[in-house]
């Protein structure tokens, strides 16, 4: 494996790269950029990387579907580090383009909900296609393929355009987290601002099922942060969830609710545990009385007497 070689969603430019480049470690690794996620993924499955970075959430369009589901039913990996970056879009065009000869515009799926109003006020004629990544959207406009692209203002050097409008976002302090992907390994040690991630799929479908799912959290006291369902390729009616808890899995609480989760779900998936972005550990919300970890060894200290008939 090289461990010192870094994927990422590409071609270069695109939004992943720069949440890349906030890592300290990024300066020091071979960055190669991957035509998708499951390609970026792959590489790391296979041992041609160490880690991977790839968008799996957006404050505006929501869950990143393909790495959701690459996580889920793809060979096991862990998630280790998670960056959270500011997102605004450039209009990138070819040298000497005005707004008015703008007839097509490209850029990643993700990014049409995000800009959706501005181009309807501003270029309602204009044909919209999607394209891999907002940076494949800029290369396109570069060959010529299309006469716009949204995608990041730092892209436009990478492909000799020039940014004709910028920060352009329908909603105001948009975001997409961006979670650093490895193999499978111990996690490391709580920070007490911590994020646990899983995949859990239901047992028979009858009702309550999902509700009995989610107060294995709620009665220790972990607070979830995303839930959402995907389908499992089953058949209609067959879903999966994927799931970010506060905590860490050391936590009393948390490994409880997994343990839990494991008695009554068939397969439980887990992700990993690990530092929550911009986070600090004074800016978390004090626990639940009852969901310590001292009050957690408290009642199994107290079981652990009743047992030994000592009173």
């Amino acid at each position: 494996m090289s461990a010192t070689r870094y994927t990422y969603l590409g071609p270069e430019g695109t939004f992943t790269e720069a949440a890349l480049r906030t890592l300290p470690e990024a300066a020091t690794r071979e960055l190669v950029p991957m035509v998708s996620v499951p390609a970026a993924l792959d590489a790391v499955r296979g041992g041609e990387a160490a880690a991977a970075l790839v968008p799996i959430e957006n404050s505006v369009e929501g869950g990143v579907t393909t790495t959701v589901d690459e996580l889920a039913k793809g060979e096991p990996l862990m998630i280790y580090r998670e960056v959270v970056l500011p997102i605004a879009f450039a209009l990138l065009v070819r040298p000497g383009t005005k707004l008015k000869d703008i007839k097509t515009v490209t850029g990643h799926p993700v990014a049409q909900p995000q800009v959706r109003n501005w181009l309807a006020a501003n270029l309602p004629d204009a044909v919209w296609e999607s394209s891999a990544s907002n940076a494949d959207g800029a290369r396109l406009v570069q060959e010529g393929r299309f006469d716009a692209a949204f995608a990041g203002e730092f892209a436009a050097a990478t492909y000799g355009l020039e940014p004709l409008v910028t920060e352009i976002h329908d909603a105001a302090n948009a975001e997409t987290r961006f979670v650093l992907l490895g193999r499978p390994a111990r996690p490391a040690a709580p920070t007490g601002a911590d994020k646990t991630s899983l995949v859990i799929w239901l047992g028979d479908d009858h009702p309550g099922a999902l509700l009995e799912l989610l107060q294995e959290f709620a009665v220790r006291g972990v607070n979830l942060m995303r839930i959402e369902s995907r389908p499992t390729g089953q058949g209609i009616g067959n879903y999966c969830f994927s799931v970010d808890a506060e905590g860490h899995i050391t936590d009393r609480r948390v490994g409880e609710a997994l343990m839990g989760l494991k008695r009554i779900c068939p397969k439980v998936r887990f992700l990993g545990s690990y530092p929550r972005a911009g986070v600090a550990v004074d800016d978390v919300r004090p626990l639940r009385p009852g969901t310590t970890d001292e009050e957690f060894i408290a009642a199994s200290d107290w079981l652990a007497h009743c047992q030994d008939g000592r009173f």
